[in-house]
């Protein structure tokens, strides 16, 4: 898998990971429809579905989803809370995606 298509991979799973939890805060915090539990299991499972895409073990790939999984929740804090992030935000993504990509992309010999 290409290191594009490793990446692109990783935020689709991270979207329905963030969504399948937004949307039950957004009943239990916002007031919003009960309904919404229905599209968040499906985006949890989608996020469940799309880890397991991956060709490489699984703890491996758990363990980079995290750094991509930080990045994108700063990402959703400025687009959906209207929060810009601050330096310290970005600096710990980006620290966070150099360890996806170090974890994903390192040479390896078997």
């Amino acid at each position: 898998m290409t290191e594009l298509k490793t990446l692109m991979l990783f935020l689709f799973t991270a979207l329905a990971e963030i969504l399948g939890c937004y949307l039950p805060y957004l009943w239990l915090r916002e007031g919003k429809s009960i309904w919404l539990l229905f599209p968040a299991a499906i985006c949890l499972a989608l996020f469940a579905w799309l880890l397991s895409l991956h060709p490489t073990a699984s703890g491996r790939v758990y363990a980079a989803y995290g750094g991509v999984y930080i990045f994108a929740a700063i990402f959703w804090l400025w687009l959906v809370d209207g929060i810009r992030p601050t330096f310290w935000d970005l600096l710990g993504a980006s620290v966070a995606i150099t360890g996806m990509c170090i974890i994903m992309f390192a040479p390896r010999h078997t």
